[in-house]
């Protein structure tokens, strides 16, 4: 990790010799206007991490805000990082690089600085991102297993076209199984992780094997009461004279992560994009925090929480 004690710049050395930056924009957002706005808004803030998927149904959005964004700042495509995800109805490994492609053609991208397998679960391959059985069961597809669709994936790096992969929404018993059988490991493994859910032995897996942790729901995913009510948070925000949220982002820098937020406007986004580092004692006080709870169940199922059924956004 390089320590520059500019929290903002901050970025993390990945196994494939590039760096990731800590503080990313996550772009799961349903209204494609917003989409545009928002990710906007993030680049002039400051963000130069940008984390999309193939379900949320808005790559194209995001790349038309990404271009204009850059092209208006004189910015180079070399200094943003950008990932995307497999989505689980692809799963397949010659579903894989038509699936990549698609998604390169909606960002507007020559290259992907990071390819993730959104979910270890693979769903029936087709065009329904949410295949269902009549009595609304997940149909999914047995026939594929998760190293079928790494070994898939290894073979977009070695094209040139994806600079790193990964994994997201996974246990440790599943990162450490890919990870023993790559030939090319997992660069960043992408979970929920905040001071409710610090997934300290995943954590501590990462470090020691050159992965890189990204958290997403830093926040809590704004869920009230929660993390951004949290009486040690804001006793800690009002002590050091931030928000609660910088505090939140701070913390989850510090430790080692990199993360994903998601502010919808250009106001949050500096509020976001602005944080500091926190003294020892507070860091200390956040790690002292006792409540667990995860947020999104999408580790047990593959399915996207918070949207409905069917619908074309995912989590």
């Amino acid at each position: 990790m390089t320590e520059d004690t500019d929290l903002r710049r901050r970025t993390i050395p990945m196994n494939n010799g590039r760096a990731i930056p800590a503080l990313g924009f996550g772009t799961l957002i349903p209204d494609p206007a917003e989409t545009i706005a928002a990710t906007r808004g993030a680049l002039e803030a400051g963000f130069r991490h940008f984390d999309c998927a193939e379900r949320y149904g808005n790559e194209r959005e995001v790349g038309r805000a990404l271009q204009a964004g850059l092209a208006a700042a004189g910015t180079p495509r070399e200094e943003i990082f950008v990932t995307t995800k497999l989505w689980n109805t692809n799963h397949r490994p010659e579903r894989v690089e038509a699936a990549f492609q698609a998604s390169l053609d909606r960002l507007g991208l020559r290259y992907l600085d990071l390819y993730l397998i959104h979910t270890p679960f693979a769903f029936q391959p087709g065009d329904n991102p949410d295949p269902r059985d009549p009595d609304g069961n997940v149909l999914y597809d047995r026939d594929v297993t998760l190293l079928d669709t790494w070994r898939a994936m290894e073979s977009l790096v070695d094209h040139g076209r994806c600079r790193a992969i990964g994994l997201s929404d996974v246990g440790l018993n599943e990162v450490k199984s890919v990870y023993d059988a790559a030939r090319i490991k997992p660069a960043v493994v992408q979970v929920e992780s905040h001071p409710y859910l610090p997934e300290t032995e995943l954590f501590e897996y990462c470090k020691q094997n050159g992965i890189v942790l990204l958290a997403f729901a830093p926040l809590g995913h704004g869920m009230k009461p929660g993390l951004l009510e949290d009486p040690v948070i804001n006793a800690i925000a009002a002590r050091v004279g931030k928000t609660p949220a910088q505090v939140l982002l701070a913390w989850a820098v510090q430790r080692g992560t990199a993360l994903l937020t998601t502010p919808r406007s250009a106001a949050r986004a500096r509020e976001n994009f602005d944080i500091s580092a926190l003294p020892a004692d507070a860091l200390d006080e956040i790690n002292r925090i006792q409540t667990r709870q995860r947020l999104n169940p999408v580790v047990n199922t593959g399915v996207p929480g918070f949207i409905p059924q069917g619908k074309g956004r995912g989590a």
